[in-house]
């Protein structure tokens, strides 16, 4: 290679080199991202929903680590009728974005693993996509609801309040009822 040659890739190196990320300079937007669960260890929709979750994952941290975003990411195994009430938890399994729930229109039917030894049946949420229900959510509904939260309140939404809440009658039984769900996880 030349004089002129080295020179220029010289000068080509040093070009980039000093070319800096704007972004990893700033301090980075938070985004929380909450799973709240009853019971991994039984409960197909929990699994189900916490796979799904895990699957799409990546995708969203890919994406939102490159729009300046920081994600942190919260598993909750919500055990007691106070936590519940704490957590504003009202329905199995939830998830959230900075505290809003991605999917305000869900429905509640019968969980068989949930309601395996109660004297009355246990319902878990159900969630809704492309104008059907689904007991696990599609990754795609979480993708995009997950994003959709997120670019919202970066337009200055305000947040859901969790503050101490009413805890619905379906989770007081399954407290009430199961106790080892309520412990399992």
């Amino acid at each position: 290679m030349d004089e002129a040659s080295l020179a220029a890739k010289k000068k080509q190196q040093t070009c980039c080199e000093t070319i800096s990320d704007p972004i990893a300079e700033q301090q980075k937007d938070q985004v929380t991202i909450d799973f709240l669960y009853l019971d991994l260890s039984e409960c197909d929709r929990c699994q189900g929903t916490n796979e799904q979750l895990d699957s799409a994952l990546p995708i969203i941290t890919q994406t939102l680590e490159a729009s300046g975003f920081e994600v942190v990411v919260h598993k909750i195994h919500v055990q007691s009728v106070q936590q519940a009430a704490a957590l504003g938890f009202v329905v199995s399994p939830t998830i959230r974005v900075n505290d809003r729930d991605i999917q305000f229109d869900w429905r509640e039917t019968p969980c068989e693993p949930c309601s395996k030894g109660c004297a009355s049946r246990v319902s878990c949420r159900e969630w809704t996509y492309g104008g059907r229900w689904y007991g696990i959510p599609p990754k795609e509904l979480l993708i995009r609801a997950i994003l959709r939260e997120v670019y919202r309140r970066s337009e200055k939404a305000a947040p859901q309040s969790h503050g101490k809440t009413e805890v619905p009658d379906n989770l007081k039984r399954f407290f009430a009822e199961q106790p080892c769900c309520a412990t399992a996880g």
